[in-house]
């Protein structure tokens, strides 16, 4: 009897086209997690090598500001569009293997959280901090209570809280989604 016409064979390839190795459901799982690795990865990469770099290697604390704030716009950029990714990705996911959207899953809500804190920080924290730079200019020449340096700073100290809250959150989603990941490999 040829191998085609075998019962468990004709199983297996019918697993292969319709469950968890469809490609269509290997390629869903893949954004999923690329979503992440860039999103979290890019963040771990901003807070521990890129800003830390730039203070040491740059000039002036003003350069090393100017550098580090347009990466963070750029990384917030790049968040959104790995938000929507994950967003989509995920849900359709859900929908094909379970049969139900789940919208409101803990990792879908903790990534809407994470995408209202990256918002808040581009639209509404730098913004206020890139007027108070440019009014201040250099900040190395400010004196630590000047009014201006004191709202730049309590504003870098609430970025740097939302960042790190993102940080954490999104670790938190990769577990989630490892484990929704994982589930359908069982």
């Amino acid at each position: 009897m040829p191998l085609a016409s075998s019962p468990g064979r004709n199983q297996a390839a019918s697993f292969e086209v319709t469950g968890f190795y469809n490609p269509t459901m290997c390629f869903l799982r893949y954004l999923i997690l690329l979503s992440l690795v860039v999103w979290i990865g890019g963040l771990i990469f901003f807070a521990f090598v890129l800003a830390p770099t730039a203070f040491q290697v740059l000039p002036t604390t003003h350069l090393a500001g100017n550098v580090v704030g347009r990466a963070l716009g750029k990384l917030h950029y790049l968040a959104m569009v790995c938000a929507i990714v994950f967003l989509l990705s995920s849900v359709i996911y859900s929908r094909w293997t379970d049969g139900a959207v789940h919208i409101f899953a803990a990792r879908h809500a903790l990534v809407a959280l994470m995408l209202a804190l990256t918002l808040l920080s581009q639209f509404w924290i730098i913004p206020r901090m890139d007027a108070l730079r440019a009014q201040a200019g250099d900040f190395g020449a400010v004196a630590p209570n000047d009014p201006i340096r004191v709202q730049f700073d309590a504003l870098h100290a609430w970025s740097t809280r939302v960042e790190g809250l993102i940080l954490l959150i999104g670790l938190v989603v990769i577990y989630l989604a490892g484990n929704v990941l994982g589930r359908a490999n069982r």
